[in-house]
């Protein structure tokens, strides 16, 4: 027989039943209702359905077939007219048979004998129980080891994928190593991986993340339904619908402590996808497996929690470990999501849990996840209540985490980036004052230049003063018999007046009659001013090199002033034949 495909629907009077049935007759079908139980016959399909509400055969019943789509619609009248049935979207435990619906796993039972014995077995162990044997110390066994998978009741899968398990879980030996081994791994794993530059560069450079911080998942665009568990909302595609058909209903026996692992494992599954969600907004691609299993420490380390604090713990130090973007903030915001995803009901959470199915699935390591953990999840979650939904959801919103709770001193970091930061920007600061305070001296140096070539000029305009009367004294030497005017001011200010002087003095002591003595002195004392050189040249080179080198205000004040002032004589080192004229006059005498 073949299962077709259908959905439910309900208005106040009807339960609404479609159900696919393609290449049938229309003349042959069957439908048997009594009470939850409704059953469905078209050769070669056949469905029964055990409904959450009662319903009634008593002649408001009908039927209608669309031959065209193969579609079989049937209204169902309820026994208590506007009584709402739950679940009608969870098609997988609506497959269930009656009486079912037990708290004994179909994987749990072991054997008919056992389930049926009442006491005796502890009157046989006493029989049987030998109390010669050899006593040892306790040891964990290996059975303990191998646990996990959905309500940690999975072991010896990975035994048979040797070649898959570093695709699938950071887990290296799986079937060897404890819980507690697992959890002090994973630990260690992420203090290794954790990158505080990553980490930082993302705090600081945070554009992106800003934006992906706006972004609203799927699920908060809903609005809450009047009706309860806001089926009316939320709807599956027909790909959806497959998928739920496909499962194989199971019941799952687990006691409180496995219960409660079940319950912080799907949290941290569901913290996974909400990050998965806002990180690519809501666009899944190639990295999405990678990225849900490995920020999940239920799906890459087979971990299992006892808290829904450890669960925060971990998600945090993942997040900030692994992903693209690692900022605390997406950490809040994936929190505050799959708060609001747990509070939408179990519809919803059924719905994100398809399509982790559907992202495994696709990828050709990650599908042993679904085995392992979220096929088990689809099928659990439509039989669990709603009252347990809201109040997970409502710790959740009230829990806090915190940096410093992550033990990755993230606090310490930003504190010694920042004050890095400004001790940058205050060296920045310097710099850039001394580049003005740089560009100002430069200017001022340059106008004490441009003083100083004006300076230079005054003085090379002097020296060609000097220059003309060296010529006119030139041409009374072509001209002997030509009187030269007598003055006691030097020709030259440039030439010291003592040496004029001297000379004159001589021609006034030398006796009158001669006088062809006399102009000889005149020549003499003319060759001695014509041996006394300006270097105007030198002190030239001298304020150019004083420009080009940007000396301070002060030195090229000095340099200027020095120029200023005067030039430099270089005296020939020749003997001063004014002095041997002396001598000579002297001896005469």
């Amino acid at each position: 027989m073949i299962t077709p495909a259908f959905d439910l629907s309900q208005d106040p009077e009807y339960l609404i039943l479609n159900i696919r049935v393609p290449y049938t007759r229309t003349s042959e079908f069957d439908l048997y209702i009594d009470g939850t139980d409704l059953k469905f016959y078209a050769k070669p399909y056949f469905l029964r359905l055990s409904l959450p509400g009662k319903i009634v055969e008593d002649g408001r019943e009908r039927a209608k077939f669309d031959i065209d789509k193969g579609l079989f619609i049937v209204w169902v009248p309820k026994e208590t007219p506007g009584e709402h049935f739950e679940g009608l979207q969870m098609l997988t435990s609506l497959l269930a048979p009656k009486g079912s619906r037990s708290a004994k796993p179909l994987i749990e039972v072991l054997s008919t004998e056992s389930s049926k014995s009442t006491g005796n077995d502890e009157d046989e162990d006493e029989e049987e129980f030998d109390w010669s044997f050899e006593q040892e110390m306790f040891q964990e066994s290996s059975e303990e080891k191998q646990k996990y998978g959905f309500g940690n009741k999975r072991t010896g899968v990975f035994a048979r994928l040797q070649e898959e398990i570093s695709d699938v879980t950071d887990v290296k030996n799986p079937e060897d190593t404890t819980a507690a081994e697992r959890r002090q791994s994973r630990l260690h794993a992420e203090a290794c991986d954790f990158s505080p530059d990553h980490y930082l560069a993302d705090f600081f450079e945070d554009d992106e993340i800003q934006r992906l911080l706006k972004y609203k998942p799927w699920w908060a665009k809903l609005k809450p339904s009047k009706e309860p568990e806001g089926e009316a909302s939320i709807s599956f595609m027909d790909i959806e619908k497959e998928q739920l058909r496909k499962f194989n209903n199971r019941s799952y026996l687990l006691d409180k402590i496995s219960r409660n692992q079940v319950w912080t494992g799907l949290v941290d599954i569901l913290l996974a996808y909400s990050y998965e969600v806002r990180s690519t907004e809501g666009e899944h691609n190639v990295e999405s497996p990678w990225t849900v299993r490995k920020l999940s420490g239920t799906l890459c380390w087979l971990e299992t929690y006892k808290s829904l604090q450890e669960v925060l713990l971990s998600f945090g130090r993942r997040v900030l470990c692994y992903p693209l973007y690692r900022h605390f903030a997406m950490v809040s915001a994936a929190i505050s999501d799959t708060a609001l995803l747990l509070s939408l009901g179990k519809t919803c959470v059924l719905k994100c849990l398809l399509d982790i199915h559907k992202v495994f699935r696709e990828n050709d390591p990650a599908y042993i996840l679904n085995d392992l953990y979220i096929t088990d999840y689809c099928i659990w979650i439509q039989k669990v209540k709603s009252k347990r939904m809201t109040a997970l959801a409502e710790i959740l919103q009230n829990a806090s985490l915190h940096k410093k709770d992550l033990d990755l001193e993230l606090e310490e970091l930003e504190d010694a980036a920042k004050m890095v930061m400004e001790e940058e920007f205050n060296k920045q600061g310097t710099l850039e004052s001394s580049l003005v305070a740089h560009s100002d001296s430069r200017s001022c140096s340059s106008d004490c230049s441009s003083k100083s070539a004006d300076d230079s000029n005054d003085s090379e305009a002097e020296g060609q003063g000097c220059n003309k009367s060296n010529q006119g004294g030139e041409l009374s030497k072509d001209n002997p018999l030509q009187p030269q005017p007598t003055s006691t001011v030097s020709p030259d200010p440039k030439v010291p007046q003592t040496l004029l002087f001297s000379a004159e003095r001589k021609s006034d002591t030398l006796p009158s009659s001669s006088e062809d003595s006399r102009q000889l002195i005149q020549e003499l004392g003319i060759r001695v001013a014509d041996e006394l050189k300006i270097t105007q040249e030198s002190s030239y080179k001298t304020l150019q090199n004083s420009s080009q080198l940007n000396n301070s205000a002060e030195k090229t004040d000095e340099t200027s002033g020095r120029s200023s002032c005067g030039t430099f004589l270089e005296i020939d080192p020749c003997r001063n034949p004014l002095l041997v004229i002396q001598m000579k006059e002297d001896l005469d005498g």
